[in-house]
């Protein structure tokens, strides 16, 4: 048994929100019980005991949507025209880095992201791959990586017609085929969706093979969803479609999915992701980066659909991607009064609600019979932190860096700074040779 204490317990859970001079036990990969910290420690005399000098411990961060093959990215320089349109992006970088993964690759471009996100408190990802000409196992070698880092993790594959047909259907594939491996291990720590890229690469037969191969996989999909205007025009021309409405037609929409940006989107198909009860992922980042224009994240928040906050691999600091939502939303509406309770709903309310629709156990919340993620944050106010103001320290003054101890499903994976299960630095060389060398064949 390991026993947290000494700290200032900020729970998420609205009945008990903040534990002064608070102690966590937790008993395997659950939270046992929560209190005062001279109390349970009277309890569990023989528990392992993590002081946490009265710093504040915290649930996890939970990120919606994520590209880890991204990262080799860092620093790649193409040359060339630079992109003036989302799909010179996608063409011009993202589908030229891809095709030139291996599976090595992959396993690889884990390493910079996964340090990165226990480096900053995330403890639970929502990935999203491609590697169009290394598909087969793709799937597994980040499982291996995640499990290797003890990141609680969800998968998928990125289908496309982008590469052929054949290419096409090896990431039908291995999205059923991971997605099966995941229903036998029926483990919490690892599942599977069903990955699309986006419906302007997914032709009327790649799609109808997708609906057949998840429902047989008991998968939902997780798929890019009116991120550029180039996606609508594409749905418009070929189809007669809007990106939401070809989507909900053919039932890719539901409680089960994921459907990322939702950027150009008509009253009409925000009506139907309410209905359809998909939840959208929010990435102001990247949103911002590749000037695809702003989500209507608040109408939809508004209207009753589940938004969540991801980073798209822009970054692995989910913090980044809080304050960026908060700034982004003020100045797109032109009006500083908006967007102040919603970025902290979408990270600390609707992310866990994301998450717990794909596992059976409960996450984001330091409460009995919840999974123990659970960060110890170095963060010593100038103003009171409190349950009426910690939203205000978490947006204006903490930052990922802070975390300097990370707790995944009960096991300690950073200590004071330092990663305890993993050689980093050794890693992190090995990753830094496969990209150079990714970079020499692009």
């Amino acid at each position: 048994m390991l026993l947290i204490g000494n700290g200032k317990i900020i729970t998420r859970d609205s009945a008990c929100p903040v534990i002064e001079n608070g102690a966590v036990a937790v008993d395997g990969c659950l939270i046992k019980e929560t209190g005062e910290t001279a109390a349970l420690k009277a309890k569990y005399p023989e528990a392992e005991y993590l002081d946490a000098r009265g710093r504040l411990v915290m649930p996890g961060f939970i990120n919606a949507h994520m590209h880890y093959y991204s990262t080799f990215a860092r620093g790649l320089n193409l040359g060339g025209k630079p992109a003036t349109t989302f799909g010179e992006i996608l063409t011009g970088l993202w589908w030229r880095l891809d095709k030139q993964l291996t599976l090595e690759d992959v396993y690889y471009s884990c390493v910079g992201p996964m340090i990165d996100q226990i480096r900053s408190g995330v403890t639970s990802v929502i990935d999203h791959h491609a590697s169009p000409f290394a598909v087969e196992g793709s799937l597994f070698k980040i499982a291996e990586a995640a499990k290797l880092f003890g990141i609680r993790s969800n998968l998928c594959y990125e289908t496309s017609d982008r590469d052929g047909e054949e290419i096409a259907a090896a990431g039908i594939r291995e999205n059923a085929d991971f997605a099966k491996y995941c229903n036998k291990q029926n483990d919490d720590m690892i599942k599977a969706l069903f990955g699309m890229h986006a419906q302007m690469t997914i032709s009327e037969k790649t799609l109808d093979r997708c609906l057949e191969a998840a429902a047989g996989a008991g998968a939902g999909f997780h798929i890019h969803a009116a991120e550029g205007i180039e996606d609508v025009i594409d749905g418009i021309s070929k189809y007669g479609l809007r990106v939401i409405e070809r989507l909900h037609k053919y039932g890719v929409l539901s409680e089960k999915s994921i459907a990322v940006h939702c950027i150009h989107i008509t009253g009409e198909e925000m009506d139907m992701l309410k209905e359809s009860k998909v939840a959208v992922a929010h990435n102001p980042q990247s949103n911002m980066g590749n000037a695809v224009g702003v989500s209507p994240v608040l109408d939809m928040l508004k209207a009753g659909i589940l938004v969540g906050l991801g980073t798209d691999g822009y970054t692995a600091d989910m913090t980044e991607s809080l304050k960026t939502a908060a700034i982004l939303h003020k100045h797109a509406k032109s009006l500083p009064s908006v967007a102040w309770a919603e970025p902290h709903t979408m990270l600390f309310e609707n992310n866990k609600r994301i998450m717990e629709r794909f596992i059976k156990g409960k996450v984001g919340t330091i409460k009995q019979d919840h999974y123990a993620d659970i960060i110890i944050v170095d963060y010593n106010g100038a103003t009171p932190v409190n349950a009426d103001t910690i939203n205000s320290h978490v947006l204006f003054g903490i930052t990922g860096r802070h975390v300097d101890t990370t707790i995944i499903n009960g096991k300690i994976i950073m200590r004071e700074r330092e990663l305890v299960t993993v050689d980093e630095e050794g890693l992190l060389a090995k990753s830094r040779e496969l990209a150079q060398k990714l970079w020499e064949r692009i």
